[in-house]
C-alpha cells in the first residue's frame, strides 16, 4: 500500500507524535548535545548585557559568511544538490563556513538533508513537524545517538563528498574551526565580540535553520503540489538567505534559485548571480517555470 502524502488527519497525526514522544523517552536525552545546546543558549543571552557596536557588525558579518554562504550557498545548494560547480579551494572554504555554524560537519550534513528529501513528511524523515513541532525544530537533534562525528555511517548518503579527505576530516572535527574561531573573536575583541561573533551568531543560524525544518512544513504558502507539507515563507527566507522559499525548493530541488518570483527575495540566488556574472561560478541550474503567479520567468 502507497503510504498517503496528505497531511494526516488529527487522529493520526496524534498517534504519530504519541510515536515519536515513545521514541523519545525510549532513546532519552543525549547529553552531550544538550549541555552544548544550553551553552550556547546562555552564552547568546550574556551577550545581550555586552553589546557595542562593533561586536554586532561582527556578528552580522559572521552570520553572512558561516550561515549565508557555509549553509545556504555551502552545506545546502552546492553540496547537498550540486545546484552549481565552483572551484574546489573555494568549495572546501564554503564547506568550511558551513563548518562554524556548529550544525555539523559537511558529511553529516548534506546525508541529513538528502534523507530529509528522500523521505519528506514519511517514515524515514529525520525531522518532520508530523512527529511534532518540537521534535522537528530541535528534538530530532537531542534525543538518541548522535551521528556527528559518524562520518563512516553518514558517507553511505553522501559518498561524492567521503571521496574527499579534507571532508572526511572536517566531519570528524566539525567542532575545532569554532573553538579557533572563539579563541580569535576573544583575542580581537574580548568578550563582547566573542559573544555577539561567536554565540549569538551561533545560536541565531540554528534557530533558523530549525526553523525551516519545522515551520516552513507547517505555515506558508503552497505554490507546488508536492507530496510533502513544503511552504513558502517570507519571514523565514529573510533570515535565512532566502531558504524559507521551501515548497519552491521541494518541487526543484536542483534549482539554486529558491525565490522564483522577482518578489521573493532570495539573498544566496543574488550572490550566485553575481558569482556567475564573475564567472566564479559556472553551471548554475535554475528551474525554468512559466506562471502566470510568477509574473516573471525564473532564469
Amino acid at each position: 500500500m502507497v503510504p498517503s502524502l496528505e497531511t494526516p488527519a488529527p487522529a493520526q497525526a496524534h498517534r504519530q507524535f504519541t510515536e515519536a514522544n515513545q521514541q523519545f523517552y525510549e532513546q532519552g536525552w543525549n547529553w552531550g548535545t544538550v549541555v552544548v545546546i544550553i551553552f550556547l543558549h546562555l552564552g547568546a543571552i550574556a551577550a545581550l548585557f555586552t553589546f557595542n557596536w562593533r561586536a554586532f557588525a561582527g556578528a552580522v558579518f559572521l552570520y553572512w559568511m558561516c550561515t549565508g554562504l557555509g549553509i545556504s550557498l555551502g552545506y545546502h545548494r552546492l553540496h547537498t544538490h550540486r545546484s552549481y560547480k565552483i572551484a574546489l579551494p573555494l568549495e572546501y572554504f564554503f564547506a568550511l563556513c558551513g563548518a562554524l555554524t556548529l550544525e555539523g560537519g559537511p558529511i553529516f550534513w548534506v546525508a541529513t538533508h538528502r534523507i530529509h528529501h528522500q523521505n519528506s513528511d514519511l517514515p524515514g524523515d529525520p525531522h518532520s513537524p508530523r512527529d511534532g513541532a518540537w521534535w522537528a525544530h530541535v528534538g530530532w537533534i537531542l534525543v538518541g545517538e548522535s551521528k556527528h562525528n559518524n562520518t563512516a555511517l553518514m558517507a553511505k548518503y553522501a559518498p561524492d563528498l567521503a571521496r574527499h579527505r579534507f571532508y572526511v576530516w572536517l566531519n570528524n572535527w566539525h567542532w575545532v574551526p569554532s573553538v579557533i574561531l572563539a579563541g580569535i573573536l576573544y583575542l580581537i575583541g574580548g568578550l563582547p565580540l566573542l559573544l555577539w561573533g561567536g554565540f549569538f551568531r551561533i545560536v541565531f543560524g540554528l534557530h533558523a535553520t530549525w526553523l525551516i525544518n519545522s515551520a516552513t512544513h507547517m505555515w506558508g504558502a503552497r505554490r507546488f503540489d508536492t507530496r510533502d507539507d513544503s511552504r513558502n515563507n517570507f519571514l523565514i527566507a529573510l533570515v535565512s538567505f532566502g531558504e524559507g522559499w521551501h515548497n519552491n525548493h521541494h518541487a526543484h530541488p536542483t534549482s539554486a534559485r529558491h525565490g522564483l518570483a522577482w518578489w521573493e527575495f532570495d539573498i544566496s540566488w543574488l550572490t550566485l548571480k553575481l558569482l556567475r556574472a564573475l564567472r566564479i561560478v559556472t553551471k548554475v541550474q535554475v528551474a525554468k517555470v512559466k506562471s502566470p503567479i510568477l509574473e516573471k520567468e525564473a532564469a
